[in-house]
Parts: structure tokens; sequence; C-alpha cells
């Protein structure tokens, strides 16, 4: 199912007030999905809830918006719930930030939201982050955990970013 985006993308710039606004949605969103799914045991480690609207705030509305979603989010979310925790923060920033440029990256490239294209963002930045998280932490099976037990949290990504960047955000 390639089902492309009818959708307008934008690119907002850092001197738009639009930007902070729109940011602030996806960092809200970034904060409340993370704590609906902490109430699962290993919910966090299992469906990666702090990416979603990273990714979505990224594709539709460009990478600046994506990367202040990207820094913004885990960091808010660690000083105000402890989770993540203090020594995941890095990698899930670096994470976090490699997402913001690759989904910027792929619609301003694309323009246009397929499944396809949104799998392969996260596929990119789960890959390069599972390499930079193996170098900080020098432990392999730790850094490819997203992979062993996050698939559910990839596929959340990629098809709930699909329907929110086609069919919820109409503008």
């Amino acid at each position: 199912m390639q089902h492309a985006s009818t959708q307008r993308l934008y690119s907002l710039d850092y001197s738009n007030a639009k930007t902070y606004m729109v940011a602030a949605l996806f960092i809200l969103g970034n904060i409340a999905l993370p704590q609906l799914v902490h109430l699962i045991p290993q919910g966090g480690l299992v469906w990666l809830p702090i990416y979603l609207f990273t990714l979505v705030g990224a594709y539709k509305y460009g990478w600046k918006v994506g990367l202040l979603t990207a820094v913004a989010s885990p960091v808010i979310n660690s000083a105000l719930f402890g989770m993540p925790a203090l020594h995941s923060l890095p990698p899930i920033l670096l994470k976090s930030v490699l997402l913001a440029v690759a989904a910027g990256i792929a619609a301003s490239r694309f323009r246009k939201a397929s499944l396809w294209l949104l799998a392969a963002v996260v596929l990119s930045y789960q890959t390069a982050g599972t390499l930079g998280e193996w170098a900080m932490k020098g432990d392999f099976y730790l850094a490819v955990q997203d992979f062993r037990i996050g698939l559910p949290g990839m596929l959340l990504q990629t098809f709930g970013g699909w329907l929110i960047i086609n069919h919820l955000i109409r503008r």
C-alpha cells in the first residue's frame, strides 16, 4: 500500500512564530504519549513513543520543527518524569536528532508521505542511531535493543506517522 500524501508539507523557519507553536504541540504529544505507554510494563522499550511526534513534526513542518521537538521532548520528559533515565538520554537524543534530520530531508526531497518513505526514514535513523549508541555505550546487545524489542514501536512510527501526516493534519 503506497498511498502518497495529498497534504501540504512545509519547511518552517526559526524566525517564524508558527515554528515554535507547532513544535510546542508536538513536544506536548511526545510528553503525553510516553506517559500513557509507560503504564504498560516495558511499554517505552517496545513502543518507542518519544519518537512519533518528532517524525510527524519534522516530516510535515520541516527539520527545524523536528529538531526543536527532538531535543526538547526527551530532555523535558527526563527532567519531569525521570524517563528517559539520564544514562539513556544521550543515545535517545542522538536518535531523535537523526530522525528529525532524516524526516526533514525525505519530506523536502520527495514532497510526499508514503508508507515506504516513512519506513525508510525510521530504518535509517534507527540504523545510524544504533551504531552511535554502540559507539557511546560499547555494548552491541544494548545498542540493538530497538531492533530486538522495539519493532512494534518502529511500526507505530511508520503507520501512525503516515496516518497523522496524511489524514489527521489537514493544514
